[in-house]
């Protein structure tokens, strides 16, 4: 496993994120479905969902980075919910570059349980600072 590159963000340390790979074309990671990041009806809320992504297109933005820039920051984010994530679960997210740039990237995560049924698909746009 590589050293978790998701602990040098204090909220996705809190929510749990892990990441189990990480180079500029793919990040790996995966999260446990909490009852504290639950809604109603024992299913991880959405915008848990969004944030786990949201963590994982940063890391691959970040390592993407020209050797100039400062950081990264997100400047948008689609969500397509496809499928719940009951308590007890684990979701992986794969993130991989739909286009890297001096200014922008985009980055698309496909989200599943671990026994392959679908969560969500987030595109997001990262800023070059």
């Amino acid at each position: 496993m590589t050293a978790n590159l998701a602990d040098s963000m204090p909220f996705s340390r809190l929510m749990g994120v892990e990441i189990i790979s990480a180079s500029k074309d793919e990040i790996k990671g995966e999260i446990q479905v909490r009852d504290d990041l639950c809604t109603t009806g024992s299913i991880m809320h959405g915008g848990a969902i969004m944030a786990f992504a949201d963590a994982l297109g940063a890391i691959g933005a970040f390592m993407s980075l020209p050797e100039t820039a400062k950081g990264t920051t997100t400047i948008e984010s689609k969500t397509n919910f496809l499928g719940v994530a009951p308590l007890g679960r684990k979701i992986v997210g794969i993130t991989t570059p739909v286009k890297t740039g001096a200014r922008l990237s985009v980055w698309q995560t496909d989200m599943r349980l671990e026994d392959g049924r679908k969560v969500a698909i987030v595109t997001q746009t990262q800023l070059v600072l």
